[in-house]
């Protein structure tokens, strides 16, 4: 049976044939966009729809360019999954991932996924096996290895079109960073500061905590089974749910995890910083075997590479862990593009969310997300402005830029290829934080040379029984 996503996988093969200058009878990238057929519409099947999944459904809807075949939450009974189903009442409903694959896999050629971290790994994995399209909210996953296994299944499925769901990766900061390196504005950078200061859910938890939370009744309406996937087992507790899974180590990846991806992103990309060879906690307010540090300052240090110095990124979250400023920085402005989650909203305060960038022979300040940067002091950015080249409008959003590249038309900008070395820095980052240390990594090894307990992290816990499929796709 010839599907439209199997067309598709056909007519990705091909322009690759293309790409590698084989002699065959192939199609070009005209023809190619002709036979496929401008702004046609793509069958997808959004997983997590509730909250933030809500969010991003809407944003894929001003494409104009889905057909929503199938809708997926282990809590489709939930008023927050509500408003989605209602939305798209001729969707194919399901609670449990697995059994829409194997029921509609042929049917659906992208899937968005909207999840907590933990489970991002098991859904793209399965997806990207079938030949199936993969978009993922970030951080793509909770540990190093399965960003390794979720690289490796992108590059064994060419066809594939994968894209984290950074969203700022397709707007004006992406663009401006990139022009600028190019015209020699941004290089020889040394240092990077990134920080995060504005109150998360687990600042107000008790750091003495010695026990996980005691068992809840579970709605009725949810299957908390699948909601742990390969996870060790817990007892169901709301502190686990609504967004408060980014609180745990056994869940989440912290402020770091979530906000890293849309302070870091550029910086990590553009300057190639790959993986750090030392990761060392710097501070750890609040530390506890369970929950994130109520403040973390964590040092990363990269290597040069090609004809570019070493780097060292410092990590800064918590309410009383500003960074220090450089003379001349000004106003910390809030970023008006940055959504409103079910994380915990952002107060506009004294120092907001952004990166410091300083080179040998100038220092950049910058917000999240989209936010374009700025030389600092303002003096120097004046006499700079004469030399600053013109920076390209974006052709697309994160959201058009995924399903254009589905359809043939462009490349995601935040592949697993691009995004899956930054997501392996955050995991360090994570064990660092949890073992609260200094830590040393060898980066063609992929393995810490000072800690053995920190390399049985690198993999986490053995998954489930039942669960162990997905590590051997």
């Amino acid at each position: 049976m010839t599907t439209r996503r199997n067309f598709l996988r056909t007519m990705a093969l091909t322009s690759a044939g293309v790409a590698m200058g084989s002699t065959s009878s192939l199609l070009n990238a005209k023809s190619y966009s002709e036979v496929v057929g401008a702004n046609r519409k793509v069958n997808v099947a959004h997983i997590g729809i509730g909250n933030r999944g809500e969010q991003i459904i809407g944003d894929f809807a001003k494409t104009g360019r889905l057909n929503v075949v199938a809708l997926c939450d282990v809590d489709m009974g939930a008023p927050h999954t509500q408003k989605v189903m209602g939305m798209y009442p001729n969707a194919k409903r399901y609670q449990d991932f697995r059994k829409m694959f194997d029921e509609m896999g042929n049917q659906i050629e992208a899937v968005t996924i909207a999840t907590p971290d933990h489970s991002h790994f098991a859904i793209a994995m399965l997806a990207m096996s079938k030949g199936i399209h993969v978009y993922v909210e970030k951080p793509m996953c909770r540990t190093f290895m399965e960003a390794e296994l979720m690289m490796d299944m992108a590059r064994r499925h060419p066809e594939v079109v994968t894209q984290v769901g950074n969203q700022g990766h397709s707007e004006a900061n992406y663009f401006q960073f990139k022009a600028w390196m190019d015209a020699g504005i941004i290089k020889d950078v040394t240092a990077v500061t990134a920080h995060m200061n504005n109150s998360r859910r687990w600042h107000k938890w008790d750091a003495n905590i010695y026990k996980y939370p005691e068992a809840q009744p579970t709605p009725e309406t949810m299957d908390w089974m699948t909601w742990l996937m390969q996870c060790a087992y817990h007892d169901y507790n709301i502190k686990y749910h609504l967004g408060d899974w980014r609180c745990w180590y056994d869940f989440g990846m912290g402020a770091l995890g979530d906000w890293g991806a849309h302070l870091l992103d550029t910086v990590h990309e553009f300057l190639e910083l790959g993986l750090p060879y030392e990761i060392s906690m710097l501070r750890a307010e609040g530390h506890n075997d369970f929950f994130f540090p109520y403040s973390s300052t964590i040092l990363f240090r990269f290597a040069s590479r090609r004809n570019m110095p070493p780097v060292d990124v410092t990590w800064y979250d918590g309410l009383d862990n500003l960074p220090p400023l450089p003379a001349g920085y000004g106003v910390a402005g809030l970023d008006p593009n940055i959504p409103t989650t079910n994380q915990g909203d952002i107060e506009d305060t004294k120092l907001n969310p952004g990166k410091i960038i300083y080179s040998k022979e100038l220092t950049f300040k910058g917000a999240s997300h989209g936010s374009t940067l700025s030389i600092i002091p303002e003096e120097k950015a004046k006499e700079m402005g004469k030399y600053l080249p013109e920076v390209p409008k974006s052709p697309s959003n994160h959201f058009e830029n995924f399903i254009r590249a589905c359809c043939g038309e462009e490349k995601t900008r935040s592949p697993f290829e691009i995004f899956g070395p930054m997501s392996q820095m955050f995991c360090l980052g994570v064990i660092a934080q949890r073992l609260n240390t200094q830590l040393f990594f060898d980066t063609r090894m992929k393995r810490f040379t000072n800690n053995e307990f920190a390399n049985a992290l690198l993999s986490g816990m053995p998954p489930r029984k039942g669960w162990e499929e997905f590590y051997k796709l």
